[in-house]
């Protein structure tokens, strides 16, 4: 036994409740090591000494690179709960609990693992309707401004009391409202707008007024209206919130440019001096080092009770769904404990997720978010979709890393996507092959978490610099083969419990591109299939071909069976 690759950290996702008579444990050992574990519970206040214990045997639930990773869900009436291990390598079992590994458990309950109370406030809480979701991104600029167009030479440059506000390309809310149908023709249910409020730019990341729609996009009305006619259509809508940072016609940082130390705002801005110098670079906290975005010292009380009346303010008066919450990765946790707090106290359903490029563990613990934006997941299908860096067995690997980063519930709501306003289109990526980008997102659709598709994806948007993957809305080419096929995808997804809640098990991958997995939720199964090569292939192990041979191709409707071919560069839905 390789005992320096076990690990088990209680508490985390290792270690969580799903109910209040339910919790989830996981173990990680090396790759192939071992041959069987158990884990073994108990009453960590019993009367008997020593306790009694119950024995679960454990389920290898993953495997990457390095490592498996055995799970154990236990149903019990114990709201304390101790437990440890049992490691089983050829004919011998090591004990492995809070100090470590033993031939012989004789420790007292106290030094093994503790799960000190199932507590309910602990208990991973998100919102039910976020597993049912597929997102559509919205960066409203760059969408419509009428209906199936979007006129660039109606964009605004508008100047008030508050400061200068301009337009690249014109987009409008009144726009969204326009063709709300062929959003809600694709099959999704969420809709996800980047920046709306006031602000100095096209992009509206350097906020102005907080609580007002920025005039060059529309107006408060409008919001209201768009909000409403989502709703009515069955869907939500979730806004972009911007807190680490405003702009730098935001009233206090005026104030501050205007009265030095003497203003009353010094306090809420980060690491200022004296005097401001607003040049490039500035002397002063920025998102990265633009001076048109300094930094808010969100530690301050007075701030950060104004961002939580932001965030209730949008929901109590017109009624948004969530925020998705910018740069969240440099703001301080007890802002975002508060703004959570907050906001579930007007809508306790509230969606909250946060851009986070990296792990985002710590964010996700249940007090701050319910899920991040899943940048892992879009690196892992350029390289393996669009680049061919690795192959099936790699791409494998890494997912099934990333899924147990998280406790499941919070794995199976990530926000998943291909491109956003952050990066290039994935096309690009694919070098403008539209069947690579058609079954990345076949990938997308049927993976765990909340798959998002950003506007103009459907119309083959292409773009690798910052105004091209914003590129106008090309409502010219909306009805073409891809989008039809996305469209099925999606209908199948939004039909289908397995793919949008259920378990992912691997069940082949190899070095030439075949990728199977199985998604299952209550009994119910579906086996995916993607053929990520140039080839057709053929030819699959006899165990691979007794489950899915006899069933259905959902998307076909035809037969797996002798001869059947994977087509190259395809992906198949099996039931």
């Amino acid at each position: 036994m390789i005992k320096e690759a076990v690990l088990h950290i209680p508490l985390s996702q290792y270690a969580y409740a799903i109910s209040e008579d339910t919790i989830t444990l996981r173990i990680r050992t090396a790759k192939d090591d071992l041959r069987s574990i158990a884990v073994f519970y108990g009453d960590r206040v019993a009367y008997e000494e020593p306790i009694p214990v119950t024995k679960v045997s454990m389920h290898k639930c993953a495997s990457d690179d390095l490592f498996d990773y055995y799970e154990a869900i236990i149903t019990t009436d114990l709201t304390r709960i101790c437990y440890y291990f049992g490691l089983e390598d050829n004919d011998t079992t090591t004990y492995y609990y809070s100090r470590g590994f033993t031939s012989l458990m004789n420790a007292h309950r106290t030094e093994y693992f503790q799960f000190p109370y199932i507590r309910r406030e602990d208990i991973i809480n998100i919102p039910s309707w976020a597993y049912n979701s597929v997102m559509y991104h919205i960066f409203p600029d760059s969408f419509a401004n009428g209906q199936r167009t979007i006129d660039k030479s109606k964009a605004l440059t508008i100047t008030t009391y508050k400061g200068s506000s301009f337009s690249r390309l014109g987009g409008t809310l009144r726009g969204i409202i326009d063709n709300l149908d062929h959003i809600k023709d694709l099959g999704v249910n969420l809709i996800y707008l980047n920046p709306i409020f006031i602000a100095n730019s096209y992009h509206k990341y350097d906020t102005i007024d907080y609580f007002n729609i920025d005039p060059c996009i529309g107006s408060n009305e409008d919001f209201k209206e768009l909000v409403t006619k989502i709703h009515q259509n069955g869907m939500r809508i979730i806004l972009d919130g911007v807190f680490n940072h405003c702009g730098p016609d935001f009233l206090a940082f005026k104030d501050v440019l205007k009265n030095g130390e003497k203003s009353k705002y010094i306090n809420w801005f980060y690491k200022l001096k004296f005097p401001i110098e607003y040049k490039d670079p500035p002397n002063y906290e920025c998102f990265a080092y633009v001076k048109e975005m300094p930094k808010l010292n969100t530690g301050n009380p007075e701030v950060r009770d104004y961002i939580c009346k932001v965030g209730q303010y949008w929901i109590k008066e017109y009624g948004i769904d969530g925020w998705r919450l910018d740069v969240a990765n440099e703001v301080d946790h007890d802002t975002w404990r508060a703004f959570k707090n907050s906001v579930l106290t007007v809508r306790p359903d509230a969606l909250l997720i946060a851009e986070i490029w990296e792990d985002a563990d710590v964010w996700l613990k249940g007090d701050q978010f319910h899920c991040a934006m899943n940048y892992t997941f879009t690196y892992l299908c350029r390289d393996f979709f669009a680049q061919n860096k690795i192959n099936a067995i790699m791409f494998d690997q890494q997912i099934q890393k990333s899924l147990m980063r998280y406790p499941r519930p919070v794995a199976n709501a990530q926000m998943n996507f291909l491109d956003s306003h952050d990066v290039p289109r994935f096309l690009s990526y694919c070098k403008g092959n539209i069947k690579k980008l058609a079954l990345a997102y076949f990938y997308l659709i049927m993976a765990p978490g909340i798959p998002s598709i950003f506007y103009g994806d459907e119309c083959l948007i292409s773009g690798v610099t910052e105004y091209e993957y914003r590129s106008p809305m090309d409502w010219n080419n909306i009805d073409n083969e891809f989008s039809s096929y996305l469209k099925r995808w999606i209908l199948v997804r939004n039909n289908s419990d397995p793919i949008k809640k259920g378990d992912y098990t691997t069940i082949y991958a190899d070095n030439d591109g075949l990728y199977i997995f199985k998604r299952e939720y209550n009994d119910q199964a579906v086996f995916v299939v993607i053929n990520n090569s140039d080839k057709d292939i053929s030819v699959v192990p006899d165990d691979v071909r007794s489950l899915l041979y006899n069933k259905s191709d959902l998307i076909t409707n035809k037969i797996v069976n002798d001869p059947f071919s994977f087509k190259a560069l395809s992906g198949y839905i099996i039931e």
